[in-house]
């Protein structure tokens, strides 16, 4: 059974002091368990001036087992599924797999982490194949690829 203490203390420092660039609330006000994340794309990245939604969801069992953090807004990413759903914007991320997931990690690391990725990506644990072996041959096509896509889903305008 999730402790739920744990997780409205955490969920409260994350709403008063977040990581830079990352504002948490609940996706609804009677689940604990939903998070929305929204971030800002790390300013020298490809990805700066892009604002990306997250959706994070910790399990009945959490902290035992990791969250499943998932973006909702489309990005080029060679850690970042961009499938079609369910599975899209599924994130490859070693922390988050049960085998490395530790019940010490708090949500707050979990983004930063996250955000991290956006800044440094790691090719050799990819989701997206194309996007990686892009990222390591021609980086200056992938960065290109990676702000083209902020324009297009992560800018906030339609």
């Amino acid at each position: 059974m999730a402790s739920q203490k744990r997780i409205t203390k955490e969920l409260g420092e994350l709403m008063t002091s977040p990581p830079a660039g990352i504002t948490v609330s609940l996706a609804d006000e009677s689940n604990l368990f939903q998070w929305k994340v929204t971030m800002e794309g790390p300013s020298g990245s490809p990805y700066a001036g892009g604002t990306f939604n997250l959706s994070l969801t910790l399990p009945p069992n959490y902290p035992f087992k990791p969250p499943t953090v998932t973006f909702t807004t489309k990005i080029y990413h060679p850690n970042i599924s961009n499938d079609s759903p369910p599975n899209s914007g599924t994130m490859c991320l070693g922390m988050l797999k049960d085998s490395e997931w530790k019940p010490s990690t708090k949500m707050n690391a979990v983004l930063e982490f996250t955000r991290q990725l956006l800044e440094e990506p790691n090719p050799d644990d990819a989701v997206e194949a194309k996007i990686a072996e892009q990222y390591r041959n021609d980086r200056a096509g992938y960065e290109k690829e990676a702000r083209d896509w902020v324009k297009r889903y992560a800018s906030g305008k339609k």
